[in-house]
């Protein structure tokens, strides 16, 4: 095998073995380019999730007992073996996902970075002692692995969402279920295949495909299985939390995002720009933190338009391997056609379209990236994630109007403002109720910072130091007759 057929795995890996389903079905995945079927993964289920948690729950008392350095060995040789792969890896990637290869060389790296991360952080996960009231006493408290974890992946980054839960989970000693993607499987499985390549003991890391219902409610079900973290839409995270409800398993939840961008009239207008492609057309606009809401002042509006829509006509679109292509197709048709959708909904209610707003001549799953000026709050896309390459400006003459259309909302997961105003800045800090905040960048995603939302975007984070708190559960001591 040459190239990204290094590193496609068409069985799950269980236990330290690459196994099908028990059933034998499998499911076809398809390049979201032309329909063309790459391969088969294993349509899995409960029977094969239970074993998977069997095998994790075998194997974590070992890994977690692993001398602290000897574990984070195993993750630095992950690291190196991610950046020695990282063109196969980015191939695999924008064949079963579609993103441009620089972007998907970009996400391996950053997965890359994650491991490196933890690999560091997981040495400063400290404990304390605690002055006590008494005399005679001590009081410790400790820091420890949950135990085994379940990880749920979504389609739109298939490698570096798996990343950062594998990376700080691994670190601190707990073992893994994962379920990626059924659209994009084999960057999931991808990760088995490093584990096992570096020595990960078996049972560590588990990757299980197939039925998504089917493979959370085993996980659910399940009380040696002590942390579910997701990432993915609000309304199946709502459902994970009532699910992990009956034995009480921590829960982690990175869910849907409506990013309000913010330019002022302050504003570098050029950088503005920039960033609001950066962000917005980033993966065909199926981020989470994607700008959906681009807000701009009046005084720079009909400017900021005028560029945005040049820079947005200049794009090329097509197969996200070919070179200068900056716009790779949709995951689905479904996805296709609920940007149309919204783009009928915001026309009828008196949008106009600037550049774009229908599928590209390419077919099947490539749409125009689309500008669309006139966007006001009665429109849907101002209370629903698009997660496509559409870009609304709406117009604001203050800063209280701005920040109150802003938060007008049920997320809270990122959000953007341009403007060259300090005490601006400090005031939206205050004032956005958003868990990320970036002030004059589009790019905000770092492994040295905690993301993670506030209101229905989810809870707890990933990255920085706080992405080792979900994986650790906190013991106190009380050593007495000292």
């Amino acid at each position: 095998m040459s190239g990204y057929n290094t590193w496609l795995r068409e069985q799950n890996f269980i236990a330290g073995q690459w196994v099908g389903a028990d059933s034998g079905q499998t499911i076809a995945v398809t390049n979201p380019v032309n329909d063309d079927v790459i391969g088969t993964i294993p349509n899995a289920g409960e029977a094969e999730t239970l074993r998977a948690i069997d095998a994790a729950d075998a194997a974590f008392p070992g890994f977690a007992d692993m001398a602290l350095m000897a574990r984070l060995d195993l993750l630095w040789k992950l690291h190196d073996a991610l950046m020695d792969n990282q063109g196969d890896l980015a191939e695999l990637l924008t064949v079963e996902m579609g993103k441009p290869l620089a972007e998907a060389k970009g996400e391996i790296a950053i997965g890359a970075q994650y491991v490196r991360w933890f690999a560091e952080e997981a040495r400063r996960a400290k404990g304390e002692i605690v002055p006590a009231g008494v005399t005679g006493r001590r009081i410790l408290v400790t820091r420890h692995p949950v135990g085994v974890v379940g990880m749920i992946t979504p389609w739109n980054f298939p490698s570096s969402m798996l990343a950062r839960k594998l990376a700080p989970a691994l670190a601190v000693g707990c073992t893994v279920v994962a379920k990626p993607a059924t659209a994009t499987p084999y960057s999931g499985l991808a990760w088995a295949a490093l584990a096992e390549e570096v020595g990960f003991p078996k049972g560590v890391v588990n990757i299980v495909t197939g039925s998504a219902r089917a493979i959370a409610g085993a996980m659910m079900a399940r009380p040696e299985m002590r942390k579910i973290t997701f990432t993915g839409s609000t309304e199946v995270g709502k459902e994970l939390i009532r699910g992990a409800a009956d034995t009480l398993k921590k829960v982690s939840m990175e869910l849907g995002g409506n990013a309000p961008f913010l330019v002022f009239d302050d504003a570098d207008l050029d950088a503005a720009v920039e960033g609001a492609m950066v962000s917005k057309y980033r993966n065909m606009g199926q981020t989470c933190v994607c700008a959906n809401r681009i807000y701009v002042q009046a005084g720079v509006y009909d400017a900021f338009v005028e560029k945005l829509v040049e820079q947005t006509r200049a794009m090329k679109v097509g197969d996200g391997r070919e070179d200068g292509v900056a716009q790779g197709p949709m995951v689905d048709m479904d996805a296709v056609e609920k940007v149309e959708s919204l783009l009928e909904d915001a026309t009828s209610k008196g949008a106009e379209i600037a550049t774009g707003g229908k599928r590209h001549a390419l077919g099947g799953r490539f749409f125009e990236p689309t500008v669309l000026t006139g966007a006001t709050q009665a429109m849907a896309f101002a209370q629903e994630e698009i997660f496509g390459p559409l870009a609304p400006v709406f117009k604001f003459d203050t800063e209280d109007e701005a920040i109150a259309m802003a938060n007008d909302t049920v997320f809270g997961l990122a959000s953007y403002a341009y403007t060259s105003d300090l005490a601006r800045a400090f005031r939206l800090n205050e004032r956005l109720q958003y868990g990320m905040i970036g002030i004059n960048s589009g790019l905000i995603t770092t492994v040295e910072a905690p993301f993670g939302g506030v209101k229905a975007s989810g809870m707890g984070k990933e990255g920085g130091s706080q992405g080792l708190d979900d994986y650790l559960d906190t013991k106190y001591v009380c050593i007495d007759g000292i």
